[in-house]
């Protein structure tokens, strides 16, 4: 399992079209039958500030590759640098140890 962290300020657009630009991101990924299950994404806000990040794991290479292929993909990757103004951080990372429930 690989995993990452994408990080950003919010600086165009509305927050609410964005909220929902990543539901319909998120919507195509589980539609997917090549790739339900196989990536996982979870998109979080700083409660005070314009902060996001977005965790995001697959399970291998191959569903990296899928998920990198189709074009949902590609425009909510442009989409993102776009609300972001160009400055998106992405940073492969590594979990060390979890608790056994995942919480919402």
């Amino acid at each position: 399992m690989k995993h990452f962290m994408i990080r950003y300020q919010f600086k165009n657009g509305t927050t609410e079209e964005w909220h929902r630009e990543i539901g319909r991101f998120i919507k195509a990924i589980d539609g997917d039958p090549e790739l339900k299950g196989r990536i996982g994404y979870r998109v979080l806000k700083a409660r005070d500030d314009g902060s996001y990040f977005h965790l995001a794991s697959v399970s291998d290479d191959a569903a990296q590759k899928a998920l990198q292929s189709r074009d949902f993909f590609r425009a909510y990757q442009e989409t993102t640098r776009k609300v972001a103004g160009g400055e998106v951080t992405v940073t492969p990372i590594e979990v060390i140890d979890q608790t056994a429930a995942s919480l919402s």
